[in-house]
């Protein structure tokens, strides 16, 4: 008798128990974590994680854009926003030096598309802008991550980027952009050794691809 194992869903929240294992396990590894209920308190929340005159840099995410913590940043005039900046540059002639604002930002702002409950990050990104940032050039990285982002492990963090976040991605760049997604880079981040550097928003609702 052969057994099925049923193919884990990648859209539904993830139970309490499984959000707190993320956490526990990524607190363990040099990340900080606040599970909060909803988008709502994590867009209450970011007012407290940023200084008032820091530079910030948002990566694309629609998690930012349902929540509205993108344009709470870009468009509230409180923060030195790096796409504020960047859209009055030259994008060929002065490439190289968006590329060194959006990396060494105080703060860069995102979500990911997979967190494990062994405690690692996983981003895809097809231009790479906001790997560096959250890598550890950016002094302080936050994510704001929804609950059905919660998978067991690494591999299955991979599987959901390939078969769950790439498709909804490609019809979304193509809708604006003309042209589909890729995986052109990955970054998975398995520990944060800079203490209160990064910050990990774990929200108990679904958001987000």
């Amino acid at each position: 008798m052969t057994t099925q194992l049923q193919a884990p869903s990648f859209t539904d929240p993830a139970p309490a128990p499984r959000l707190e294992r993320a956490a526990d396990a990524l607190t363990a590894h040099g990340f900080t974590v606040e599970i909060l209920d909803d988008a709502t308190a994590a867009r209450a929340r970011i007012d407290d994680l940023i200084p008032g005159d820091a530079s910030v840099f948002t990566g694309a995410s629609e998690t930012l854009r349902l929540s509205g913590i993108d344009e709470d940043i870009n468009a509230s005039g409180r923060y030195h926003t790096v796409k504020t900046r960047a859209q009055a540059m030259d994008r060929t002639a002065d490439r190289r030096e968006i590329w060194r604002l959006i990396a060494s930002s105080d703060v860069i702002v995102g979500s990911v598309h997979a967190v494990t409950e062994t405690g690692s990050l996983v981003i895809a990104s097809a231009s790479g802008s906001q790997l560096p940032g959250y890598a550890g050039a950016a002094a302080r990285a936050i994510w704001i991550v929804g609950a059905q982002k919660v998978v067991p492990d690494l591999s299955t963090a991979l599987r959901r980027v390939e078969e769950h976040c790439l498709p909804l991605e490609s019809a979304r760049a193509q809708a604006a952009y003309g042209q589909p997604s890729a995986i052109n880079r990955l970054l998975i981040l398995n520990a944060e050794p800079e203490p209160g550097r990064g910050i990990v928003l774990l929200l108990r609702e679904a958001i987000g691809f």
